[in-house]
């Protein structure tokens, strides 16, 4: 007997997967085994007795013309050997097969969204850095780029994750969760401002350093519903729940706004600016004019606060003291009067000219 027929039905019995989708993969997986025996003919095909266990290959016998005339035995010696192997290796792929279906099944839909789990001890020869965590009947991985980098877990830990994806491999199935992505940012505000949820309140941009600062840009269309007071929360709860899931994430809440000039000055905040200069529609180039005392507030410690609100508005953003245009605008007067100046000096040199040919004729 090649193979136990038992165990197909143990298989079909506990996950459901039919024998004879079974017995066909074997049937397929043998015939390719098959062709790679040397003196293996072209035409043949495998089966598997339901019965017995035992399989065959059956090779098309042809006549002088090439015409087939009917099939002959052709199984290996050791082609009982071959069969069990590939048994094996085919109930462990359906196996695996089965385990995806499964994880696919229960995550369909959920990539995207924010799960919560309990974080898990790294099986043997994993990365040390990754963090597995337990999703309900699943264990969800978070790798190390996917982890803001303050942040330490332990096991035991309850953790809220964002979906990043549902893979299939050679493994089967993989859940990969993420906290630096940009929309799980997005996905706890849903959760905390029912006006987001309920579509009132609009998260139009977002840009985010994690385990830093994020910046995101609100709007309504319904003027009664102020859009930045609603993700904010009476207090400060709603944002502040958000910060803490961070791990104290700082985050930036600004109005959106259709005029470029109103949303960069807002995209600055917590900075004061004094007035946007629009440098260039086309190129998206923009000067903030802020108060001296305020020029190191809107550029951020190594830059972070004008770098995340070119990202929030899409925006190159030169950030100016309003001392420098000051200055600025003194020396442009200054050269414009010694321009002035230094016509009025030729024009006068050129009237006397002038003057001086009149008196010779």
């Amino acid at each position: 007997m090649d193979i136990q027929m038992s165990e197909l039905r143990i298989v079909e019995a506990e996950l459901g997967i039919s024998v004879d989708v079974l017995v066909g993969a074997i049937e397929d997986a043998l015939l390719h085994a098959y062709h790679r025996v040397p003196g293996a003919i072209g035409q043949a095909r495998v089966e598997l007795d339901r019965e017995t266990g035992k399989a065959t290959v059956w090779a098309m016998e042809l006549d002088d013309d090439g015409a087939p005339v009917g099939e002959f035995d052709d199984t290996p010696n050791d082609f009982g050997r071959i069969a069990t192997s590939t048994a094996r290796s085919i109930i462990a792929q359906r196996l695996r097969d089965a385990e995806a279906d499964r994880v696919l099944g229960s995550f369909k839909g959920r990539q995207g969204t924010v799960v919560s789990g309990v974080v898990q001890a790294n099986p043997p020869r994993t990365n040390p850095d990754d963090v597995f965590v337990s999703v309900g009947e699943h264990e969800a991985l978070l790798r190390r780029d996917e982890q803001v980098p303050t942040e330490r877990f332990r096991h035991g830990d309850r953790i809220r994750a964002y979906v990043l994806d549902v893979s299939v491999g050679q493994r089967g199935a993989t859940v990969r969760l993420s906290r630096t992505h940009p929309d799980f940012v997005r996905r706890l505000f849903e959760q905390e401002v029912p006006e987001i949820e309920g579509g009132d309140v609009e998260i139009v941009a977002l840009a985010r350093e994690a385990g830093h600062r994020t910046k995101l840009a609100v709007w309504s269309s319904d003027e009664s519903i102020n859009a930045k007071g609603a993700c904010i929360g009476h207090n400060g709860q709603r944002v502040r729940a958000v910060m803490e899931e961070l791990g104290g994430e700082k985050i930036d809440i600004v109005d959106y706004d259709d005029d470029p000039a109103a949303f960069i000055a807002a995209s600055l905040s917590p900075a004061r600016v004094t007035h946007v200069d629009i440098l260039s529609m086309d190129n998206r180039q923009s000067r903030a004019v802020v108060p001296d005392d305020q020029a190191s507030l809107a550029i951020g410690k190594e830059a972070q606060n004008v770098r995340l609100a070119a990202k929030l508005t899409g925006w190159s953003i030169d950030i100016r003291k309003e001392s420098e245009i000051a200055a600025a605008r003194a020396e442009a007067e200054v050269l414009a009067a010694q321009r002035a100046a230094e016509r009025a000096a030729l024009e006068a040199e050129s009237d006397e000219s002038d003057d001086q040919d009149e008196l010779e004729d």
